[in-house]
């Protein structure tokens, strides 16, 4: 059978009866007797397929993946990183990869001793007291963090309703909120893309439970003005919460507990460079202050008399969130991440993403204005120019432009607040080759969609599925690829 690269079948429809990879006796097979009703009147309708055929065919679909491992990955707000290898050994490790989730305390001390040396190293990294690795992912961490929060003012008797979230905030942030019975307070960006301090003064006091902050914001700026921000979150009596999610741009420069925050989360598959995607398992955290470490779900490791034990709190906890210690596996990675890079590699990992960010920037601002006037952090937020939008050119026509070109397209249409928004993030780890590569594909797609803006909005024109009604593909999606 020749399988060819641009072969398009499914397996079903390459099945040849009788051809098969392995067969093999199952002397099982002949002493079962299970009752007649429980038999097939009909063998099941599965592709039958030689061995090479197979790994032939899967390969092949292989190919047809954009991948962090295969191509330049620039989604905005998303830190697509690579994954170093070494952290997937780590993992691997017999001792972790087979320990039984039930195992006694005194069985699993290499595990506890890794969570209870990861969770002292992040406290130490965010500059907070407490934390808890349970979580499941970035949103699942942000629901903690607000049933934290919630149990927080109970203790306290107050009854605080509404949580604040500026239109530049990650988008779960006030979804979240909504999820937990919280009204959400919806504040506008300054002109600069800036939390307005007056204007947040305006909307917070004994309602508010918490101000939800993304730092830096999702318009890829600091908040300069950050301890006035905390000050008036404090003095009206709320917590401030940090969606950490863009850590990779402040980690090893700046630690947010000092600037007042009091919980943030943190994403392992963004800052701590964990797999991203793909379904399987995530992680998250929750840092926190000392008022709130009572409140972390449990249980937490300690260490007592030499030994690492489960520490299950003193009552006041909100309970689990997630099965164990969450996923273990995923933190043996951040942890092989942590160890290896330096206090200083840290910081050195930041300015680089900065630095990516802004070298994108400035050679595209001609062509591809960028939102924010100033230098960015680590990603910047593009849009296409007067002269491509006099043609009809729209951003989704550059995304799909950039496929052609063997790019995976950047985060588009958001942030929300930026008309036509093309949300480019670099990350550290991709080198200037690649940037200025990136960086002429998105300049030959501004001339050839001004000298022909028909073909732009066709495209992509080399991929396997062509340009899609988008509306139609949502409503009714084709399965069959």
């Amino acid at each position: 059978m020749i399988c060819s690269v641009t072969d398009n079948k499914l397996s079903i429809e390459k099945s040849d009866p009788g051809r098969r990879g392995l067969w093999c006796k199952n002397p099982l097979r002949a002493k079962a007797k299970l009752p007649a009703a429980l038999l097939r009147k009909s063998p099941p309708r599965l592709p039958e397929l030689a061995e090479f055929d197979v790994v032939r065919h899967y390969t092949r679909l292989s190919r047809l993946n954009f991948s962090v491992d295969t191509h330049f990955y620039p989604l905005g707000s998303c830190t697509m990183k690579y994954n170093p290898r070494f952290n997937e050994e780590a993992a691997a490790l017999e001792g972790f990869a087979a320990l039984h989730p039930l195992a006694h305390d005194t069985c699993a001390q290499g595990t506890l001793e890794l969570l209870h040396d990861l969770s002292a190293r992040l406290t130490e990294l965010c500059g907070l007291d407490a934390i808890t690795l349970q979580p499941a992912a970035g949103a699942h961490s942000e629901f903690t963090g607000l049933l934290l929060a919630k149990a927080y003012f109970e203790a306290r008797g107050e009854n605080r309703t509404e949580i604040v979230c500026p239109d530049s905030a990650h988008g779960t942030n006030p979804a979240t909120a909504s999820m937990m019975g919280f009204t959400t307070v919806n504040l506008a960006s300054k002109p600069d893309g800036r939390l307005d301090v007056e204007e947040l003064k305006k909307h917070i006091g004994p309602k508010t439970a918490v101000l939800m902050l993304t730092m830096p914001n999702t318009l890829g700026i600091f908040e300069s003005n950050i301890e006035a921000i905390a000050k008036a979150v404090h003095e009206a009596g709320a917590l401030f919460y940090m969606d950490g999610a863009n850590l990779n741009a402040l980690i090893g420069m700046v630690k947010p507990g000092d600037f007042g925050v009091d919980m943030m989360h943190l994403n392992f598959h963004k800052t701590f460079s964990t797999p991203h995607g793909g379904g399987g398992p995530g992680a998250g955290a929750i840092v926190c202050s000392k008022a709130l470490a009572p409140f972390l779900p449990v249980p937490t490791v300690k260490k007592e008399n030499g030994r690492y034990v489960s520490d299950f709190g003193d009552g006041r906890s909100i309970g689990k969130v997630k099965a164990f210690f969450g996923n273990t596996g995923v933190l043996v990675r951040a942890y092989a991440y942590m160890l290896a890079h330096s206090a200083k590699e840290f910081g050195e990992i930041a300015v680089a993403a900065i630095l990516n960010a802004n070298y994108v920037a400035a050679l595209l601002k001609d062509l591809y204005p960028a939102y924010s006037k100033e230098y960015c952090m680590h990603e910047c937020v593009l849009t296409p120019g007067a002269d491509m939008t006099a043609k009809g050119l729209k951003t989704l026509d550059i995304a799909k432009g950039l496929l052609d070109r063997g790019f995976h397209a950047p985060t588009i249409y958001f942030p929300n607040i930026v008309h036509e928004a093309i949300m480019i993030e670099p990350t550290e780890t991709e080198s200037k080759e690649t940037l200025d590569e990136f960086v002429a594909a998105m300049r030959d797609i501004h001339d050839k969609g001004i000298a022909d803006p028909q073909a732009l909005k066709d495209a992509p024109h080399t991929m396997p599925v062509k340009r899609l009604d988008e509306v139609q593909a949502a409503r009714q999606p084709n399965l069959r690829w």
